[in-house]
């Protein structure tokens, strides 16, 4: 398995894709509910895959993740993971209602954060691929309630063989007085990323 740890050029190129793909991200939630959306610079981490769950509550806390993949001359896997509760907050944040109106996600609900994780989720990838100059094109997303380990064990198994470390990315949501964690679960294809930083393993 090539690491992502691989240089300090790669650290750097990982940054920015994250700076990027985040902030093309809120723009897209801020014209999709037509409020202004602020998400903090991401904490860029790279992990072991085994170790991601924990960073969301542990492999059997309840969450909501929505899932893409990118095709073209940028690939690879994206997953867009809320907890439980801060995803319930969201669907009343996109649907105007007041805090703690939504109890259970319904029908109408999972519409909503499938709407909302594909737009973020597709922004992402496009803000990602104009600051790489790569052409990038998102699938149509899948919207999952699981438990974290679940999800994940979802995610390898349709991404296949990526070995065993992923780029993890922690930012807050933010719309006045209410805050969202969102973690973005990456795993890109290396080889372009690689050819970028002017390395060839």
């Amino acid at each position: 398995m090539e690491s992502l740890l691989t240089s300090e050029k790669m650290q750097t190129l990982l940054q920015v894709m994250a700076n990027s793909g985040i902030e093309r991200a809120a723009n897209g939630l801020s014209e999709m509910i037509r409020q202004r959306i602020v998400m903090t610079v991401p904490t860029v981490s790279v992990v072991p895959i085994s170790s991601v769950p924990e960073r969301v509550g542990g492999p059997e806390n309840m969450v909501v993740g929505i899932y893409l993949a990118a095709e073209g001359d940028l690939s690879g896997h994206v997953m867009l993971i809320l907890n439980y509760q801060d995803a319930l907050a969201l669907v009343d944040l996109l649907l105007e209602q007041p805090e703690g109106t939504t109890t259970t996600l319904d029908p109408l609900a999972r519409s909503a954060l499938a709407e909302a994780g594909n737009l973020a989720a597709s922004f992402f990838l496009n803000g990602v691929a104009a600051a790489l100059g790569l052409s990038g094109r998102p699938t149509p997303p899948a919207v999952i309630v699981d438990m974290a380990g679940a999800i994940l064990d979802i995610m390898l198994i349709t991404a296949g063989q990526l070995g065993d470390e992923v780029l993890l990315l922690e930012s807050v949501f933010q719309r006045a007085e209410r805050q969202l964690k969102l973690y973005f679960w990456v795993l890109p294809d290396l080889l372009p990323l690689r050819s970028l930083t002017g390395e060839s393993n």
